[in-house]
């Protein structure tokens, strides 16, 4: 199996943030910050909510085993942490305040992160997230990227990403593992740096491809034929129903309006004039309210209401 390591960036160990001591709290830089506000369909804060992890050791003469649990309650992290050797059993209980772990990143939360770097094929250049040590201590994380290399999987040669993450513990050495990650974010393998053992996927999983965004369809609009709408067609027709009660019982509530239709309709047929519009505006308009009163000297020739004055002649 033949591999090529190209690196692109510096080491973890020229960008290790300085010792803590008796040092404030340490705190995610602004590029952490700026890295996981960008996140799409992540909550950007990758908050956590529960997380129980074990690990053990089996040794004849003195087996080991670390439990950690860490649960979110009202405004902090709550670390339930138990270390157990041979008989001997340590539990201590560690409360974070919230405003303590902007930008942390716990065990589950990385397994995220590593896959949208894996995507996204770049690492946030200068980041600087908070972890946890190995002694259960808020602690700065780092992310470096290595380069592609092509590993053999499944007697499959792949080509992977290969990400650094090196956790710089407050007390100790800092702790760096290197992820071995797939086209689609995959883990295909995992190294503890300074370890003579890895862990390695048996079989090749199937690859998800990456998802292309659709355009939105454009429908055009559609001529409406109401009367073939029964809907529309409906409230037509009842509509058409509410006005004719509401007319019928109007004309019967006032039936002088009958006797002005009947007048109109007689003087109408009287008078059989041309222009039949004309002929009603001048009968019906001094019973506008909102007309002005007339002038008490006028032209024996009134004007129509729907004609232009002739040519030359000063309206009336």
């Amino acid at each position: 199996m033949s591999s090529k390591l190209q690196s692109t960036g510096h080491r973890a160990k020229d960008h290790q943030p300085p010792a803590q001591g008796s040092l404030a709290a340490p705190e995610a830089n602004a590029e952490a910050i700026h890295f996981l506000s960008n996140l799409r369909y992540l909550s950007w804060k990758l908050h956590i909510m529960e997380q129980h992890s074990q690990e053990f050791i089996k040794f004849h003469m003195l087996p080991m085993e670390h439990k950690m649990s860490l649960v979110k309650q009202d405004d902090q992290l709550t670390m339930t942490r138990s270390v157990k050797e041979g008989e001997e059993m340590k539990t201590e209980v560690t409360f974070f305040p919230g405003s303590s772990t902007v930008g942390f990143i716990s065990q589950a939360a990385n397994l995220v992160l590593l896959r949208v770097m894996a995507w996204r094929q770049t690492v946030p250049n200068n980041a600087r997230f908070l972890a946890l040590d190995t002694e259960g201590k808020l602690c700065y994380s780092t992310y470096q990227a290595l380069g592609f290399q092509t590993i053999e999987v499944d007697r499959q040669q792949v080509r992977v990403f290969i990400v650094e993450q090196t956790v710089h513990s407050v007390k100790g050495v800092p702790s760096s593992c290197q992820f071995y990650l797939l086209s689609d974010g995959h883990l295909a393998k995992r190294i503890q740096v300074g370890s003579p053992s890895y862990c390695v996927i048996p079989k090749m999983p199937v690859l998800r491809e990456k998802e292309e965004i659709e355009p939105r369809p454009v429908f055009g609009k559609k001529p409406l034929v109401w009367e073939e709408d029964l809907e529309l067609s409906s409230r037509f027709l009842d509509r058409k129903e509410e006005l004719r009660v509401r007319h019928a019982g109007y004309l019967r509530q006032h039936p002088e309006a009958r006797a002005l239709v009947a007048d109109f309709l007689l003087f109408l047929l009287l008078r059989q004039p041309r222009d039949v519009v004309a002929f009603a505006a001048e009968h019906f308009g001094p019973f506008a309210s909102r007309r002005p009163p007339p002038p008490a000297l006028r032209s024996s020739t009134r004007r129509s209401p729907f004609r232009s004055p002739s040519p030359g002649r000063p309206p009336a």
